[in-house]
């Protein structure tokens, strides 16, 4: 069988439904090692694996973030999480990327902080893996666990940055997520309870005792559940406010550990 040309790919995946078939067929051309290979990526593709899974990597916050089979893709919407944790505490060197997936968060903090201690944890293992060899170039630590269980508890009142891309699609919602998302990341990434809350109302009640003095916590959540994770960041005591990017469709709530408190 004669190797796939440009055209063919494009073609292939245009078929498939692939709006950006010209893109991701740039991408995996240039990507594929081999003829077999390329014919192999363009079959996954076409039967619906996410082009960042067939890649092997996803672009995010400028840089190139190992993604594994079964663990979830980085959203670039969540790329504004970043951007309010640097803006909040531009100076922090304790930072801990929770539920991290493939660490993606954690990693593109410490690329912009500099030398900083870095913890990631999951309770998914394959996360923890995943996120171990994004995260190695930077000294961090991934840990397995059930949010704060995960952590080494020496880190308790010096986070700088607590950076939680917790699940937050209501229970009753997740069958209607494209079917990339159903079919090809974790439940566990997914599902965030009845009113898709639970996991971040966990993350709020533990915080303050984890964030240093003026450390921040960051959680993305969606545009109806604002007042809802507003509140429940607000019962803990923390200091609270909302950002929101209109162009990335993205709301993150900013929960900051008053000085003294």
């Amino acid at each position: 069988m004669p190797p796939l040309s440009p055209l063919a790919v494009v073609a292939a995946l245009r078929s498939a439904g692939c709006v950006f078939a010209e893109d991701e067929a740039e991408l995996i051309l240039a990507t594929a090692r081999t003829p077999d290979e390329l014919a192999a990526m363009v079959d996954r593709r076409a039967t619906g694996v996410p082009l960042e899974l067939v890649l092997g990597w996803a672009e995010f916050h400028g840089l190139r973030v190992l993604v594994e089979p079964g663990v979830f893709v980085p959203r670039r919407r969540t790329e504004f999480l970043v951007d309010q944790a640097l803006a909040h505490v531009p100076d922090a060197r304790v930072v801990v990327d929770l539920c991290c997936g493939s660490g993606a968060v954690g990693a593109a903090l410490a690329t912009a902080l500099g030398p900083v201690e870095l913890h990631a944890a999951d309770v998914d293992p394959a996360a923890v893996r995943c996120a171990r060899r994004n995260i190695a170039a930077f000294g961090g630590h991934a840990h397995a666990g059930d949010l704060f269980d995960a952590l080494p508890d020496q880190l308790r009142g010096r986070v700088d940055i607590l950076a939680a891309n917790v699940p937050y699609v209501p229970t009753g919602e997740v069958g209607l997520l494209p079917t990339e998302a159903r079919d090809h990341e974790p439940l566990t990434a997914l599902d965030g309870g009845a009113d898709g809350l639970d996991i971040l109302r966990r993350v709020a009640d533990a915080a303050p005792d984890w964030l240093a003095p003026g450390g921040c916590l960051l959680v993305e959540t969606s545009e109806r559940q604002l007042t809802a994770a507003v509140e429940a960041f607000t019962r803990t005591g923390l200091s609270t406010h909302v950002a929101v990017s209109h162009d990335l469709y993205a709301n993150v709530v900013v929960g900051v550990r008053v000085s003294g408190e």
